[in-house]
């Protein structure tokens, strides 16, 4: 097999805004192991917006699949131009046939994928995938193909975010009364699937007890497709909390989640930018499991989760409960998750901090 030039890098990550995050250990790892003159991220505009200052990062060319890229056409466009890129590797830990397509139009000499991918006979390189494992992991483990195991690679995941960055946000924070010196919890309840989404009174009670039990500010997270959930949160907990939907933008994001000292959330993007940012996190884990290899990849962490047989009952959740139950969301009730967040707040902090990329898992 030919030898890889590592002088123009591309590596394609084309899944949702969460998965763009997780592949963040293998960017970094790549840049730190090899001797690599560029590297360019092919993403989806929403994780373009996200990862456009990082440093490891030289360009970014973004892929609007369900858009300006849509269907055949949009793909062969895509592809010529990254070939006039004129690259020489390129490493994908997406699955999907489209991917494995893209990079074998675009004519890359050498194309590095996983063996499970649908598009495998288009990689001159496979790695083997290993469901088990975390997907930080099983994405680093596409560097096998090069002899770098996992076990062998820098595991964090690394999201900087600027001075300059973080002083805008901060202003903006004031500016909507958020107190710098006091203590901040930020609340997510967004996701894509509304299967992982606990319950809008579940947050708003538990907002409520945070307010009057520990005298803390709360702040609401979420994009403008979360716009409807937030408000209805909002709504139930009786203003008791500030709505950063529409203020804070998703460039902006990892700044504002670092102000807080910690992060509840559903399985979801942001819960793997407050990883990103080391800010502590309780995350409610409702059709997914944390089996399936996207719990927060941190010891300083609690997953919240109720023990049903019908868990998970899909790999990203779902539309809607296929037992019309809903049970993994109305389940778990406030007090459980403020345990949680308390013990957060109060506690000693978890064993093997910084070693260990293990969540503390509170099952009920």
């Amino acid at each position: 097999m030919a030898p890889v030039s590592w002088d123009n890098v591309l590596i394609l990550q084309t899944s949702f805004l969460g998965d763009t995050v997780l592949t963040l250990p293998l960017i970094c790892e790549i840049r730190r192991r090899f001797p690599v003159k560029k590297l360019t991220v092919l993403c989806l505009p929403v994780s373009r917006e996200l990862l456009q200052d990082h440093p490891a990062i030289d360009e970014i060319i973004t892929y609007d699949k369900k858009h300006s890229h849509r269907g055949w056409t949009g793909l062969r466009h895509i592809a010529k131009t990254i070939k006039n890129k004129k690259f020489t590797v390129a490493l994908t830990p997406h699955k999907s046939l489209r991917s494995a397509l893209i990079l074998y139009l675009a004519a890359i000499p050498q194309r590095v994928g996983f063996r499970q991918s649908r598009g495998w006979f288009l990689f001159q390189r496979r790695a083997a995938r290993n469901p088990e494992r975390h997907d930080v992991e099983r994405n680093l483990a596409v560097l096998q193909v090069f002899g770098v195991p996992p076990e062998d690679c820098q595991r964090t995941i690394e999201l900087p975010v600027k001075p300059h960055l973080q002083n805008i946000v901060d202003r903006k924070l004031a500016a909507l009364g958020v107190n710098d010196q006091a203590r901040i919890i930020g609340v997510s309840p967004g996701s894509v699937w509304p299967t992982k989404r606990w319950s809008a009174a579940g947050f708003a009670a538990l907002i409520r007890m945070l307010r009057d039990k520990h005298n803390c500010q709360v702040l609401l997270f979420g994009g403008s497709d979360d716009a409807s959930v937030v408000e209805d949160v909002q709504r139930q907990c009786g203003e008791a909390a500030i709505n950063l939907v529409g203020r804070i933008d998703l460039h902006e994001l990892p700044a504002a989640i670092s102000r807080c000292r910690v992060f509840v959330t559903n399985d979801s993007g942001p819960m793997h930018i407050a990883v990103a940012r080391q800010v502590p996190i309780v995350a409610v884990f409702c059709a997914t499991t944390p089996d399936l290899g996207f719990y927060p990849y941190t010891s300083n962490a609690i997953v919240v989760q109720r023990r049903l047989a019908c868990r998970p009952c899909a790999s990203h959740g779902g539309r809607r409960c296929p037992l019309g139950t809903e049970d993994c969301i109305r389940q778990i009730v406030p007090e459980t998750v403020l345990q949680a967040v308390e013990k957060l707040l109060y506690g000693a902090a978890p064993a093997g901090q910084g070693l260990s990329f293990q969540p503390e898992l509170l099952t009920v």
